[in-house]
């Protein structure tokens, strides 16, 4: 039996996981203190309810996920928005670093995937499969890769379901770690946020002459921004898709947003609400990614036999560690360092969107990281899908 949910039922639902997510993790220690983003808590919940509900009563829901991707471009175009001159002056070295701190890593993660599967008897492209293919390429990229695989190189068409429930458990995996990871490093280095950070005044306030603080008005002003880059945006993709430029939908409306809030700081012509540009984006990622869980079906990931489980458990294992002495250390040792570490861990098991889940909970508990932000996202929904092209080609190269 089947419950088809309207766009309002799904929205509706997605806001009821995240308040599950915000009291477990107000009543959970646990959760709160390792930094355990609230959709992912409330997702997985949601999905073992509902795993129950199916084996028990044959009963599942349909979603409507008309939202789902509008929400990660809106997101990501609030990452535009947030991103100064200064701050790209700042961070551009730290996008380059840290790109090919993940380049590395992805070598790293295939040799991992790779070896594992010889190593228990699996065709060594179910390494791949279990390497960066899924867990740092992501569901899009899974999906791709397995059709190759069944078409150039005679693999069984269940790799498809298994390179799915290997993308889906490792986006599960990488909102998980990433908090622990940054919290130890913080901790044990004593770790502060940069004093010279404005401190956000988020107070909400109803009255249209309070100027500086949050009001409708403002987040309307700051509303008609972020859906003016992402009708450009929108445009600009559709033309370049027509010229067999395909890139990501939410990386122009990312780009024309970081113009937008530059001309608008050199111009004095307006000044963009960063407070209203945070709450837009909390609140469009926190929705987008309780919709991502909220429809997994936590049987499909019975597909993943034993052998592959314990390949993505020890990737994993090496990212955590990797993360830990590796990322942080070359990306400077200080607290941007830390926040980055965690969101490296959340994009190299699932998606940015994760990555950035975990720094969202890093920060409202630690202060804020206005690089990190810019650094993650950067490399992580764009550059690092051309690099890892290029690394699964040469592994495919050796293998095959």
């Amino acid at each position: 039996m089947n419950f088809n949910a309207s766009v309002v039922e799904t929205l509706l639902v997605a806001l009821v996981i995240l308040f599950l997510g915000y009291f477990c993790n107000n009543k959970i220690s646990f959760l709160k203190n390792n930094n355990i983003p609230e959709p992912v808590v409330g997702g997985i919940i949601f999905s073992v309810l509902s795993g129950f509900a199916y084996y028990l009563f044959d009963f599942h829901f349909q979603f409507d996920m008309s939202f789902k991707s509008p929400l990660m471009t809106v997101f990501f175009t609030t990452v535009g928005l947030g991103a100064s001159f200064s701050l790209l002056l700042k961070g551009g070295p730290k996008v380059v670093l840290f790109l090919g701190i993940a380049s590395v890593y992805l070598i790293v993660q295939n040799a991992v995937g790779v070896s594992f599967a010889y190593a228990s008897g699996l065709e060594p492209l179910m390494g791949l499969i279990g390497g960066s293919v899924t867990l740092s390429g992501g569901h899009g990229n899974g999906a791709t890769y397995a059709d190759l695989f069944i078409q150039q190189y005679n693999m069984p068409s269940s790799v498809f379901e298994l390179a799915m429930a290997s993308a889906t458990i490792g986006l599960l995996l990488g909102g998980l770690v990433g908090g622990p990871v940054s919290k130890k490093l913080i901790k044990k280095h004593n770790l502060k946020a940069d004093e010279f950070h404005e401190n956000l005044d988020d107070t909400i306030t109803f009255s249209p002459e309070d100027h500086d603080l949050v009001t409708p008005k403002k987040m309307m002003e700051t509303l008609f921004f972020i859906l003016l880059c992402m009708a450009i945006g929108h445009v600009a993709h559709l033309k370049l898709a027509d010229a067999g430029i395909i890139l990501p939908a939410f990386l122009l409306p990312l780009l024309f947003a970081v113009s937008v809030t530059n001309i608008c700081e050199f111009s004095k012509l307006y000044n963009i609400s960063k407070a209203c540009i945070d709450l837009w984006g909390t609140m469009a990622l926190s929705i987008f990614l309780a919709m991502a869980l909220m429809s997994l079906r936590i049987w499909e990931l019975t597909a993943l036999a034993g052998p592959m489980l314990f390949i993505i458990l020890i990737q994993v294992i090496v990212l955590m560690l990797f993360a830990y002495f590796v990322t942080f250390r070359v990306m400077g040792k200080n607290y941007d360092a830390a926040i980055m570490a965690g969101g490296h861990c959340g994009f190299g098991l699932g998606a940015t969107p994760t990555a950035v889940a975990n720094m969202e909970a890093l920060v409202s508990r630690h202060g804020p990281s206005p690089q990190a932000f810019l650094v993650v996202p950067l490399v992580g929904a764009f550059f690092i899908d051309i690099t890892n092209a290029l690394v699964i080609q040469l592994y495919l190269t050796f293998i095959t």
